[in-house]
């Protein structure tokens, strides 16, 4: 798996090579060739779950853009309401994930997320506490959080 990674980056920084250019855009683009490359031959060199992983990690990406689009205008509805009624609260979410990497990575993605806020991680590391701006639905936001961020990292690293 990493061994493809870095065939990979050797083949956007070959393709840096031939174009005669190492800009950002250009490496991506030759990053983005040379995963079509593997593509190609994914079955000689067995890069189906490299492939795999790269689209996953993709799909989680675009998840923490929508919901990052979607949670700055819950709270710029908020802010812009005449009377602010909210229900603040700290959550204790039942994690699913158990590896360091993806406790943090999950966290990471609920504090960049507006409204939202990592306060804790239990010391077993089963219970992730979460403040949240506006809860009028605990466990809304619980099964939110658990089908869209935990679940794709699940599907990314697993």
């Amino acid at each position: 798996m990493t061994g493809l990674f870095l065939i990979n980056i050797l083949l956007a920084l070959a393709w840096g090579a031939v174009t005669g250019s190492f800009a950002e855009v250009n490496l991506l683009f030759g990053f983005l060739l040379g995963t079509m490359a593997l593509y190609l031959i994914r079955e000689q060199t067995g890069s189906d779950r490299y492939l795999r992983r790269f689209w996953l990690i993709f799909v989680l990406a675009m998840t923490f853009v929508y919901e990052l689009v979607l949670s700055a205008v819950r709270v710029a509805s908020i802010v812009l309401r005449p009377k602010i009624e909210l229900k603040p609260g700290i959550i204790a979410y039942p994690l699913t994930v158990d590896r360091d990497f993806e406790i943090t990575m999950l966290a990471n993605l609920i504090t960049l997320t507006p409204g939202t806020l990592s306060v804790d991680v239990s010391d077993d590391r089963s219970t992730l506490y979460i403040h949240c701006i506006d809860v009028p639905d605990k466990q809304a936001t619980i099964d939110d959080i658990k089908n869209s961020f935990e679940r794709k990292i699940l599907e990314a690293f697993r």
